[in-house]
């Protein structure tokens, strides 16, 4: 069964990490115009939270109602407090290569850090037309998760992943992340600094709506324990149940990252993302989807 969604927002470059906020807003990241957005989920209008100039990623609130923000090039993680001030959290350098991305905080404000493994931009800089990523030979070398504790010290909690991009938490405590290369999503159990008993939670090798396969961006869950995956190749997101996929969604163009609230399926588009052409053009969107009784 499929469903198809709606645009609210554009304008945008190229949106990532959907997160509600405490205030019952939505937060994101664009990368190209190195700012984090709030959004109002009545009137979907936007507006400017905070510049990071080395590009904004994975956002994640602790319980002091400080906003959590990965800067992704040059490899940090940055706090918002209430107060509106930014300061430095921690220093990814020491696990991170190439730039850092996508983050999962968890209950106990322990930050969960992905990156890229390889220099990506740089990549792009030498071969515009290059696609690392999402490309038929697309082979980059594997990438870390970094774990920051609250008052930001810093340990690598795995290693070896195929370009680990978003990450959930199951109700059990379960870490899932997908891994974007991998064509899957791999779970973990949380061992104190470390993640351990690495397993496949889902192949995504044929998951999509005519059998292709998924190569996961953003992921995130609802009140079920259902993950929803992005699906950037196949312009959509995908629904899992139990590791299975049981729904499609279908969007204008590439979906990187997506959000559940109540019924509504948040989507993050763009035509690309390529940074040589997500960085000149505004063809970002938020497109939404009310989910059917019948289906949610």
């Amino acid at each position: 069964m499929g469903l198809t969604t709606r645009t609210v927002l554009d304008g945008l470059h190229f949106a990532e990490a959907p997160t509600m906020g405490p205030d019952g807003a939505l937060y994101l990241s664009d990368f190209y115009a190195h700012e984090v957005l709030r959004v109002d989920l009545d009137s979907w209008t936007s507006e400017h939270v905070v510049t990071i100039d080395e590009q904004p990623s994975g956002l994640g609130w602790l319980a002091d109602g400080s906003l959590l923000i990965v800067s992704m090039n040059d490899l940090s993680l940055r706090r918002l407090d209430a107060r509106g001030e930014l300061h430095h959290h921690a220093d990814l350098s020491s696990v991170a290569r190439g730039s850092s991305n996508d983050m999962l905080v968890d209950p106990q404000g322990r930050a969960w850090v992905g990156d890229f493994g390889f220099d990506f931009y740089g990549t792009l800089r030498d071969d515009p037309e290059a696609d690392p990523l999402f490309g038929p030979d697309a082979d980059p070398p594997t990438a870390s998760i970094a774990l920051v504790t609250p008052e930001g010290k810093v340990t690598s909690a795995a290693d070896g992943l195929r370009f680990p991009n978003g990450m959930v938490q199951l109700g059990d405590g379960t870490l899932v992340v997908a891994e974007t290369v991998g064509k899957c999503l791999t779970a973990f159990d949380i061992d104190g600094h470390h993640l351990v008993n690495r397993r496949t939670y889902a192949d995504l090798r044929a998951a999509g709506p005519a059998g292709e396969a998924v190569l996961p961006d953003g992921i995130c869950i609802d009140d079920e324990d259902r993950i929803w995956v992005s699906d950037p190749a196949n312009s959509g997101a995908v629904r899992l149940v139990d590791g299975v996929a049981d729904l499609h969604v279908a969007t204008s163009q590439p979906c990187f990252a997506v959000a559940i609230v109540g019924d509504l399926l948040i989507c993050c588009t763009a035509e690309t993302s390529n940074s040589t052409i997500a960085a000149t053009r505004r063809t970002g969107r938020l497109e939404t989807c009310h989910l059917d009784p019948a289906t949610s």
